[in-house]
């Protein structure tokens, strides 16, 4: 059976492309006891067919952004790849003057593609919404050692943990060491999502920005489909209000979305969303 496509893939070559979905199922670097994001990629495309149109009268309709457009973007889905070849496929996408959207497979794959950003720009600003700050340096190369992997392609004055609430102690003493800002639930409900999109956007100011989305950064009650659930997370809107106003201020390097888990997810609640983010991410997207 030919795989999937993601719905508003338009483009049959990736030469035609401005925008490059890359699939990554791969989970060989996570040590979570809830198996499965290798299977991610593929449902998150399974899903976008399902809530991304409306079918009536033998006519597919597809639903708008809420902000932003998909008019004149052309979208590229590269299908599959494996996980040791993204890192050049992504330096190949970025040379290109496309932007690639990753879907994974666990967390880990960011580590990829931060490199081939890096190669490409130099340092870079990350935009890291997830539960977990990732950035164990005592054990390394695996989804909890991502932003230690990443230090030598990372600027972390310029970077930005988001939605941190389960973090190690030695991974918040290495934010500190690094000049890097968290960014927890409790603070976006104290200050608002207005002033933390401000946060962002001031912070990040004057470089190319990678964003990356473990689905994890959302309360399990929007998301239960991911690898790691920690309580008292995000809200759908939130994510996506903050995520649409970083990519609107352009200079966007790459984006992934990470961690979904189809086998925890309820009635494909998680699998929904996560399509909705990614086509409100294309939605966001300056060309």
């Amino acid at each position: 059976m030919d795989m999937v496509l993601f719905a508003r893939s338009n483009t049959s070559a990736m030469s035609e492309a401005d925008i490059v979905i890359i699939g990554v199922p791969d989970e060989s670097k996570s040590h979570a006891k809830r198996k499965g994001t290798r299977n991610g990629p593929d449902v998150l495309r399974m899903a976008s067919h399902e809530s991304e149109f409306f079918e009536r009268a033998d006519n597919r309709i597809p639903i708008l952004p809420m902000r932003g457009t998909f008019d004149g973007k052309r979208i590229h889905d590269l299908g599959n790849v494996d996980r040791a070849d993204l890192c050049d496929l992504v330096s190949k996408v970025i040379s290109n003057k496309k932007l690639p959207i990753i879907i994974g497979g666990d967390h880990s794959v960011t580590t990829e593609a931060l490199r081939a950003a890096s190669r490409e720009f130099g340092k870079v600003g990350l935009v890291y919404f997830d539960a977990h700050p990732d950035f164990v340096s005592s054990t390394k190369d695996y989804y909890g050692s991502v932003l230690s992997d990443s230090r030598h392609s990372l600027d972390f004055k310029k970077s930005l943990l988001i939605g941190t609430r389960a973090a190690e102690p030695e991974e918040l003493e290495n934010a500190r060491k690094a000049g890097l800002k968290v960014v927890t639930p409790v603070d976006i409900a104290e200050k608002g999502v207005l002033q933390v999109s401000r946060h962002i956007k001031s912070r990040t100011r004057g470089i190319r920005k990678y964003i990356s989305i473990d689905l994890d950064c959302l309360d399990p009650s929007f998301a239960p489909g991911v690898s790691v659930p920690s309580a008292c997370g995000l809200g759908s809107v939130e994510l996506v209000y903050l995520v649409k106003e970083v990519i609107s201020t352009g200079m966007i390097a790459g984006i992934d979305i990470v961690e979904l888990s189809p086998d925890f997810d309820i009635g494909g609640i998680t699998a929904h969303l996560a399509a909705k983010i990614l086509s409100e991410c294309i939605a966001s997207v300056n060309l």
